[in-house]
């Protein structure tokens, strides 16, 4: 119970949802919709102050960790990844996150948030390219096909994926509902990606 609630908080804190937990997000029963304030006994007074340039670029850069689920200094290590690549760091950066293997999963419709997405690669529901891969993080390339493992497709929780979902198609994923499989055909472009993300701040808070 504790771990749910501080995922509310997260979302409370950067004062909007960031999707982590799935389908309460969606409802009515979600913390943000009832509290619009940030957690703490001093919410709502933080929420009059005004932020500094550097307090803005950190809640840029927290709110996309949140949102991807990743740890600091993993995040660290994406941004030099994408410094080392050409084009825009900050739009680089976003690539590399989504072409991890929990957002794709996520993003495919076989999981409800990135959490539990995370969840069934690490007990083994998915593979790539026909082999079983558990590493949430594993960085994924055009071409490669994902399926649920055959061996778990008659679990109940992918039989009600298959009766409530539809299929998923976008310029750089597809993903074929009932065959629980999919495949990813390029590499997201900037337009692909949410657009409530200032990747330049996080640039201009690393750049600093």
């Amino acid at each position: 119970m504790a771990k749910i609630k501080e995922q509310c908080r997260q979302c409370r804190r950067e004062g909007e949802k960031l999707f982590i937990k799935g389908e309460k997000c969606y409802s009515q029963k979600c913390p943000v919709v009832r509290r619009t304030y940030a957690p703490g006994v001093h919410g709502l007074a933080s929420a009059r102050k005004k932020v500094s340039e550097y307090g803005t670029q950190l809640r840029a850069k927290q709110k996309v960790k949140r949102i991807y689920g990743v740890l600091e200094e993993q995040f660290r290590n994406y941004y030099k990844k994408a410094e080392g690549k050409q084009g825009l760091t900050g739009e680089v950066l976003l690539q590399l996150l989504e072409m991890r293997f929990d957002n794709v999963v996520y993003r495919m419709g076989f999981a409800t948030s990135r959490r539990l997405a995370r969840q069934l690669i690490k007990h083994g529901h998915f593979t790539v390219n026909g082999k079983k891969v558990d590493i949430p993080s594993f960085e994924l390339k055009p071409g490669d096909k994902i399926e649920v493992k055959k061996s778990k497709q008659s679990n109940n929780y992918f039989k009600e994926i298959v009766k409530k979902k539809e299929n998923q198609e976008s310029p750089w994923l597809m993903a074929d509902i009932a065959k629980l499989k999919g495949e990813v055909k390029g590499i997201p472009q900037r337009e692909d990606i949410d657009p409530n993300i200032n990747e330049q701040l996080i640039v201009e808070l690393y750049s600093k």
